[in-house]
């Protein structure tokens, strides 16, 4: 038996009709599940239940993301958080253009600040601190996937759809980190929730004040990251239709909600940037009117639907699609279409990008593997013959509802712990070194010469002595390679025109990759030694193999 709505059950977009035409005479009509939903605004009993245990993963996912994805987990969100909070820490050319707002590195320095008033913040305490934070928002991200597809579907959806979401390695690997990304797909999927319970609702006031809550979500989704506006562009695009009153739709809700954040924002960066920026406006004008972003690579067009979200689906991808297809919720999988329609027009591409979409997708994986469950459950029957039919009929799905999860879980949870502990570690792993070092009195001064943003910074260190890294600071002029690019170029000559035997003595440690060490082991062995080598990867990803971190300390 194919898994279906119910017949007494409408379509999303049939609910949306019925409740906008609804919205000035308020009717009892429509589904009963819905109805009761939309009671349900706090977190229910069962609710409750399956956050703490969702909580208690995430924060296991936390503690063993250990590895490093991307520089703007440390970049532009701990370490401006830590200048803040103690009063040293680098902030990059974005921050001295006002394209980033300090709306999301606030959330850290408040973090910092109590774990500084607590005599909390010690090296590993620093380090730990900020993910299990972001685990309990993801925590609440994953909970409210489970009420958006028990809403939009039914509970048994909602299981499944919880399940892929916790087993789908990308989500384990990315979403407990301090990325203003991670923090953004949370907000998407609980504002995606109350715009739904908003539509589900016969109630006026629940109606007007869910898509209120929701608006407000999606505006501090697009305050904290501004492309999150593609998002909600298109599902307030979709309603925009079906409202009764789109002169009170867009002028007495979405713009009051839209422009106080907008003010409050605005404030907030006002106060930090001790002068008047519009950061939505320069971010966007950079990213996209600029094409800014180019600069630090680019794919072809069909990037994120042949390569990046695949990967990042991975063998979740057949049951998405399968999903998708036979879910008939059209609003939903366009949401998805339309993400990665739209950034593919972009030159530069990242995974983290789309990972708002990725819940999304995950719940058509939770519906295909619900409509498998569905299958297995026995019909009522009146003959033996029947009976006999449905048992069999029934261990066959089973086995396949089985042999399904075992294919899951086996496919995605060795790989997330291999990239969540193992690869890429040896960035992470040496500033924790250095860290305790410089708190023992052995470090003075530390050289990166690695490319630009390879390890954490002063948010790792928490320690305030001399460092410096590889500039990589977009230049005006085309075709002007940066210190990293020169350094990766040719590392010898790059650190003897820049670098003299005696600058190089005015730092006590030296950091760089095993792959670089090869070309400046004879400079670098007349004045020091190493000291400490950590392993990082076992294969290469956009460079030569970066296998070790190697430090070197001047002999003494």
């Amino acid at each position: 038996m194919s898994y279906r709505r119910r017949p007494a059950e409408r379509t999303t977009n049939e609910r949306v009709s019925a409740v906008h035409s609804s919205e000035e005479k308020p009717n009892n009509t429509g589904d009963s599940r819905y109805r009761s939903e939309s009671r349900s605004w706090p977190l229910e009993q069962e609710e409750t239940r399956i956050w703490l245990i969702c909580l208690v993963i995430r924060a296991i996912n936390g503690l063993m993301v250990q590895t490093y994805f991307n520089p703007d987990e440390h970049w532009q969100s701990l370490e401006v958080a830590h200048r803040l909070s103690f009063g040293y820490g680098h902030l990059t050319w974005e921050w001295k253009e006002g394209i980033r707002s300090y709306l999301h590195p606030l959330i850290f320095a408040l973090l910092y600040k109590i774990l500084a008033f607590l005599h909390l913040d010690t090296s590993i305490v620093m380090s730990k601190a900020p993910r299990i934070l972001q685990s309990i928002f993801a925590s609440i991200g994953d909970v409210y996937l489970y009420k958006l597809s028990k809403l939009v579907f039914d509970e048994h959806v909602g299981k499944w759809a919880l399940f892929c979401q916790m087993v789908n390695w990308f989500m384990f690997f990315c979403i407990t980190r301090t990325l203003s990304n991670s923090l953004e797909t949370v907000l998407t999927t609980v504002g995606i929730f109350y715009w739904f319970l908003a539509i589900a609702t016969s109630k006026k006031s629940k109606l007007d004040a869910s898509r209120k809550l929701a608006l407000a979500i999606a505006a501090f989704a697009c305050a904290i990251r501004p492309t999150s506006a593609i998002t909600w562009f298109y599902v307030g695009l979709m309603d925009l239709f079906q409202v009764r009153s789109q002169f009170k739709f867009i002028f007495l809700e979405v713009i009051p909600v839209g422009s106080f954040v907008l003010a409050l924002t605005c404030l907030v960066d006002r106060l930090m940037y001790q002068s008047w920026v519009i950061v939505p406006f320069n971010f966007l004008k950079f990213n996209f009117l600029s094409s800014g972003g180019d600069y630090y690579g680019t794919h072809v067009f069909h990037w994120y639907f042949t390569q990046g979200f695949p990967s990042m689906v991975w063998t979740f991808l057949p049951f998405t699609i399968i999903g998708i297809v036979k879910s008939r919720e059209r609003r939903l999988s366009g949401l998805i279409a339309w993400v990665l329609g739209l950034y593919s027009v972009l030159g530069h591409k990242e995974f983290r990008f789309v990972l708002p979409v990725l819940p999304i997708a995950l719940m058509f994986s939770g519906y295909c593997l619900a409509s498998m469950e569905k299958r297995t459950s026995p019909p009522d029957t009146k003959t033996t013959k029947k009976r006999t039919t449905s048992v069999s009929e029934k261990s066959g799905n089973n086995s396949k509802l089985k042999f399904a999860i075992a294919f899951l879980v086996l496919t995605n949870v060795p790989m997330a712990v291999y990239m969540s502990s193992v690869h890429q570690r040896g960035t992470e792993d040496v500033m924790q070194y250095l860290s305790k070092e410089a708190h023992k009195g052995k470090v003075s001064s530390i050289l990166f010469l690695m490319p630009c943003h390879s390890t954490p910074y002063y948010s790792s260190l928490h320690y305030n002595v001399t460092m410096r890294f590889l500039d990589c600071t977009p230049s005006e002029e085309r075709g002007v390679m940066d210190e990293s690019d020169q350094f990766m170029s040719n590392p010898s000559d790059f650190v003897k025109s820049v670098f003299s035997n005696s600058h190089l003595l005015n730092f006590s440690h030296i950091v760089l990759f095993e792959s670089e060490e090869k070309h400046l082991r004879d400079l670098l062995s007349s004045h020091f030694v190493e000291v400490k080598r950590f392993f990082h990867s076992h294969f290469k990803v956009d460079r030569d193999l970066q296998s070790s971190v190697v430090v070197y300390s001047r002999e003494i």
